[in-house]
C-alpha cells in the first residue's frame, strides 16, 4: 500500500477499536488484554530513547510506571488515521506517588500532552507503540507543588535532582538510532486478540 493511500474504512474502524480497547485496557491496568492486542508487545519511548519490546520487558514497564503514577490514566483528544498506523493525542495524567525509577515521589500531579502511534503491519497486526512526549514538562509539574522554603521539601527536591542525574546520560537504544522501521519482528507463536 502506498504511503499516499489510506486502507478501506473497514480497516481503519477496526484499527480504531483495537486502539481505544487497548487504552481503556490500560487505564484498567488489565495487562493480559493490553498484551493481546500486539502479536509480540512492543513500546518505543522517543522521550528517554528507550524501547521494551515483549511481553516481560513491557509487564515491568507497566509495573514500573504504576508503582510510579498509580492513579495514571488519559483523556483522548484526537485520534487520526495513516497508511500504517492511527495516531493518537492524549492527556496522560496520573500522581507521582512512588519512586520513577531512581526518582523518589513527590506527591505532585501532571498532566502532560502526548501523541502515540499505533503502527500495524501489512497483515493489520499492531507491532509498534511509538510514544513521544515531553519528559521535562512531567517533571516540572511533579516537582511544581514543593515548597523550596521547606527544609523538606528542599531535601525532597534535592533527592529528585539527584534521582534524575543518576539517571541521565543512559545509552539511547540503538534500534531508534536507525534509519527506517523499528517495528520489532514478528514471532509467529505469539497470539493477537480477535476483534
Amino acid at each position: 500500500m502506498s504511503p499516499r493511500t489510506l486502507p478501506p474504512e473497514d480497516v481503519l474502524r477496526a484499527r480504531e477499536r483495537l486502539v481505544l480497547d487497548h487504552f481503556d485496557d490500560e487505564a484498567r491496568q488489565e495487562w493480559d488484554r493490553v498484551l493481546s492486542t500486539f502479536p509480540h508487545p512492543h513500546y518505543e519511548l522517543i522521550a528517554s530513547m528507550t524501547v521494551h519490546d515483549g511481553d516481560r520487558a513491557v509487564r515491568d514497564y507497566y509495573h514500573d510506571t504504576r508503582i510510579a503514577f498509580p492513579d495514571q490514566h488519559h483523556e483522548i483528544i484526537a485520534i487520526r488515521h495513516s497508511h500504517d498506523a492511527v495516531i493518537v493525542e492524549f492527556w496522560l495524567i496520573g500522581t507521582h506517588l512512588g519512586p520513577l525509577g531512581k526518582i523518589p515521589p513527590t506527591g505532585g500531579r501532571h498532566r502532560t500532552r502526548m501523541t502515540a502511534y499505533f503502527i500495524f503491519d501489512e497483515n493489520e497486526n499492531l507491532v509498534t507503540e511509538r510514544v513521544y512526549f515531553d519528559q521535562m514538562s512531567i517533571l516540572k509539574q511533579v516537582v511544581g507543588g514543593l515548597d523550596r522554603k521547606k527544609p523538606r521539601d528542599l531535601l525532597r527536591l534535592l533527592r529528585v535532582v539527584r534521582g534524575m542525574l543518576s539517571m541521565a546520560g543512559g545509552e539511547a537504544d540503538p534500534r531508534l538510532l536507525a534509519a527506517g522501521s523499528t517495528a520489532p519482528v514478528q514471532h509467529a507463536n505469539e497470539g493477537q486478540r480477535g476483534g
